[in-house]
């Protein structure tokens, strides 16, 4: 399998991350840097060791340019993807694909109409650890799920930045809370429960500048009982447990790092404990990898984070923000 030419859209943090994880990828390498600066893209391009850079145009009209990585900020992530799509280019986005359903059914549309690998980069779903969970679900290792409960937030002190604008899309629930809405969606439809109507019903808020800045929500995914919990004000668990009907499946650390993914979980049930514990990989390395598998397989979809997926999550979460707002 020849390597996947790869383009950065947005030299940013979350691309620098990126890039460092793409070096331990094995089926790909930077190729190309796009920017709404040329100067940043330049400097970006030559920090990294890329061929090319230029505007997101530029980039993207490049014949030597396989897939690109978008980086940008939530609102930009449309517009790019489309062009990429429409250009022939793979696209691995960086969660959430767009702050809305809506737009992410429009992103979906350009990835079906242009036949292209699209792939939203939820790492946590790829790698060792995503592997057993998905088996353990799947196999009904403790019987049927009945209850999921995840939590995920941090404290920014300072109340500025990209995740304190709402022009920009800011808020917990797009930045992180929907790390906890993808396991819930991921655990619904390995369970059986994919095609389920989804009912909230209690949800508590929060707002800070215009944002949701702490909210938890309690819903339903047919008869599965869910709770969510974000912020962006204060710090909460990391972690998640899944409630079946023989035991628990507990999580304490279901999401990994920009540099490692999960290392283990633990099986309760019984009153005993058992812990599984398997290898770990460079979470964005392997996103990147799934990528270039669906491109050089002519497939559009990486089964780790198929559309349905992606369409369940966006849902989902313009659902929560719209009921935080009360």
């Amino acid at each position: 399998m020849s390597q996947t030419r790869w383009a950065v859209l947005g030299p940013g943090v979350i691309s620098t991350e990126f890039v460092t994880g793409l070096r331990s990828s094995a089926l790909g390498v930077l190729h190309a840097v796009g920017s709404s600066s040329a100067e940043r893209a330049a400097a970006f391009a030559g920090q990294h060791g890329a061929a090319a850079s230029g505007s997101y145009g530029e980039i993207i009209a490049r014949d030597d340019v396989d897939a690109v990585y978008i980086g940008t900020v939530h609102t930009t992530h449309a517009d790019l993807a489309i062009a990429a799509l429409d250009a022939g280019k793979a696209v691995l986005c960086e969660k959430p694909v767009t702050p809305t359903a809506a737009e992410t059914a429009r992103v979906l549309e350009a990835a079906a109409r242009s036949g292209r690998p699209f792939v939203e980069a939820h790492k946590q779903r790829f790698g060792p650890f995503a592997d057993l969970l998905r088996e353990l679900l799947a196999n009904r290792e403790l019987g049927d799920v009945r209850e999921i409960a995840a939590s995920w937030g941090g404290n920014n002190p300072a109340r500025t930045g990209r995740t304190f604008d709402p022009a920009l899309a800011g808020g917990a629930i797009l930045d992180v809370g929907c790390y906890p809405a993808s396991l819930a969606v991921e655990a619904a439809r390995v369970s059986g429960r994919g095609d389920q109507p989804v009912e909230f019903h209690d949800v508590e808020a929060e707002w800070v500048n215009g944002v949701d800045a702490d909210t938890t929500a309690r819903l339903t995914i047919g008869d599965l009982a869910v709770e969510l919990r974000t912020a962006i004000i204060r710090e909460m668990p990391r972690s998640a447990v899944i409630r079946c009907e023989r035991g628990d499946i507990v999580l304490a650390d279901p999401w990994g790092s920009r540099t490692a993914s999960p290392r283990s979980l633990v099986l309760r049930a019984g009153g005993e404990e058992r812990t599984l514990t398997v290898p770990t990989v460079q979470p964005m390395g392997a996103e990147a990898d799934a990528v270039s598998r669906a491109l050089a397989e002519g497939r559009t979809e990486a089964p780790e984070m198929p559309w349905s997926d992606t369409a369940a999550i966006a849902q989902l979460c313009t659902d929560w923000i719209e009921a935080a707002r009360g």
